[in-house]
């Protein structure tokens, strides 16, 4: 059964914690060595989907077929197989923190997403987070082939992306001063607890807080908040420079007036 057929296109499945790798015999391509290929979802009916699919398939040859994103993970530290196939929402851990881990790994195997996700952004963030491609659930299963033979190739394949949305860095235009006013933010301080910590009014604080929010592009205290927990606890690929008041206080006004801090 090809994977694409599931009437099911989400990642919503449950499945066990891990199935056995396979490991059979190497195939031999028509034009040389088959492709090492590793695969990793939460269901069992894509992961069977997807091990008739690659091994009636010569060019390719299954070594490890996982549920689970932590085992992957350790299998791909191992040189084991050049590319892989994992889904997006996987038990114990979500492929965007697998191509966060990956992506910090000298000969990391390429990953080609394969989702039924409806989250727009799942494909730019892919993309970000240095995968090689992306692939709908609801794609034919000729085009999880051709982009395997792609990627192997050195290609990179995604649906449309505009890059001008693609999740970008929050902290990334914020100065020392704002992350610090940030961190204290994210640990429930008042604006009369900040005004003292900083040394400043309390009319200081709120006007530097909207000009926080602004660059945070948030409109309150609560999404400020929110989003300092994303980054946080491991959410955005960059969670530097949120520790402590630091050394600075917050300083001149600056910016436009654009949400009102509460």
């Amino acid at each position: 059964m090809a994977p694409a057929s599931s009437n099911s296109p989400a990642d919503d499945q449950t499945a066990p914690a891990s199935a056995p790798a396979k490991s059979p015999g190497k195939k031999q391509a028509a034009n040389g060595a088959a492709i090492d290929v590793g695969i990793c979802d939460k269901s069992p009916l894509i992961l069977a989907g997807l091990d008739k699919l690659l091994t009636d398939d010569r060019r390719f040859n299954l070594v490890l077929k996982v549920t689970d994103g932590e085992e992957f993970l350790e299998a791909a530290r191992q040189p084991n197989f050049s590319l892989a196939v994992i889904g997006w929402q996987l038990p114990t851990m979500h492929a965007r923190e697998v191509l966060r881990a990956l992506s910090r790994q000298a000969s990391a195997p390429k990953i080609v997403i394969y989702s039924g996700t409806n989250d727009p952004a799942a494909p730019a963030e892919t993309l970000q987070l240095g995968g090689a491609g992306f692939v709908s659930k609801r794609a034919p299963p000729e085009r999880l082939l051709d982009v395997l033979s792609a990627v192997a190739a050195g290609d990179m394949v995604f649906p449309f992306v505009d890059i001008r949305k693609m999740r970008a860095d929050p902290l990334e235009n914020l100065t020392l001063r704002e992350r610090s006013l940030l961190s204290a933010l994210g640990s429930g301080h008042t604006n009369g607890q900040l005004a003292k910590d900083f040394g400043v009014s309390i009319n200081t604080i709120k006007f530097h807080l909207r000009n926080l929010f602004e660059k945070l592009e948030v409109r309150n205290r609560a999404q400020a908040i929110a989003l300092f927990l994303e980054m946080k606890h491991g959410s955005w690929p960059s969670s530097v420079g949120l520790g402590g008041r630091g050394a600075e206080s917050p300083g001149g006004p600056r910016g436009r007036k654009h949400a009102r801090p509460e």
